[in-house]
């Protein structure tokens, strides 16, 4: 069979295959790289007067000096590495919880399996505004809290609590979201495994251990990428139960980009915070995707 031929079914293949990858990929040209590329250009311009339309003039890197310059700015930034690094392996840790139990004969699972994963079909605009009912001052829950003498909590009117709640909110969606994953995966580890742990006389600890944690990397890394991903561009829930507040303690580097640039009319601020922001979540799933390629290579 000559060259030519051998080499014609490859060919068709590669077209076949590249129209069928066209309207994605021009999806993800148009959807994510122009505006990126577009965004970062403009952090390297200010704007001569105020507003979206105002002229606008080469700064070089004048915009980053004058982030990173700001108090404000700086405390954003440790604010959103702090609480990305608290919510995410406590979304993962209770989603692998609940993923475990779900895969146990337990009666009527189907039903808890639905009602942890009830939260997820909500919009996240309709779950704030109910957990905003449900925590305000008279509110449910510290019905609840006075009932048992525990006394109101400031949920969020309170500098120190505000930002857990902005947790327990992403976290009443997002651990039932993660779970189904987590199943998927505790499905596909060999009972063989369970059956040579348990003649072996292996604890249920020492199973989970040796046995499910290891079988459960690339899933769990999965799920890594993807929540670190998700509690980096929060938003909807700091815009709508706090605004930012109070004093700033639920400003996270997404919510502060959309108040650059549409409260501040500071539009070349507002995507240099988005471009920070953006570095910082790369370099996180770098590391990340690092670890899942280590385990392709033992």
């Amino acid at each position: 069979m000559s060259r030519t031929a051998r080499t014609s079914p490859r060919r068709k293949d590669a077209v076949t295959a590249l129209a069928f990858l066209a309207p994605a990929l021009v999806a993800i040209g148009l959807l994510r790289i122009v505006p990126f590329v577009g965004a970062a250009w403009s952090t390297l311009y200010e704007r001569v007067g105020v507003g979206l339309l105002a002229e606008q003039k080469f700064a070089g890197l004048h915009n980053y000096a004058t982030l990173f310059s700001d108090p404000l700015f700086r405390g954003t930034l440790v604010r959103t590495v702090v609480f990305n690094l608290v919510i995410n392996p406590v979304q993962i840790a209770l989603a692998m919880c609940v993923a475990l139990l779900m895969t146990r004969a337990v009666p009527l699972r189907g039903l808890w399996r639905t009602a942890v994963f009830i939260p997820c079909t909500i919009p996240l605009v309709g779950s704030s505004i109910a957990w905003g009912v449900a925590l305000r001052g008279d509110g449910p829950v510290n019905g609840i809290l006075r009932a048992i003498g525990v006394g109101s909590q400031p949920f969020f009117t309170s500098p120190q609590q505000a930002l857990a709640s902005i947790m327990l909110v992403a976290s009443w969606v997002g651990i039932g979201y993660w779970m189904l994953f987590l199943i998927g995966g505790l499905n596909d580890v060999s009972a063989e495994l369970y059956e040579a742990a348990s003649m072996d006389g292996a604890n249920a600890w020492r199973t989970f251990w040796s046995i499910t944690l290891p079988s459960m990397r690339r899933p769990l890394l999965f799920v890594l990428v993807a929540d670190t991903v998700a509690n980096f561009v929060l938003f909807v829930p700091v815009q709508l139960l706090t605004n930012g507040g109070p004093q700033e303690s639920t400003t996270l580097l997404m919510f502060d980009a959309y108040r650059r640039t549409y409260t501040y009319s500071q539009p070349n601020l507002g995507a240099t915070s988005t471009l920070v922001l953006t570095v910082i979540m790369l370099a996180i799933v770098a590391v990340q995707f690092r670890l899942l390629r280590d385990e392709d290579a033992q």
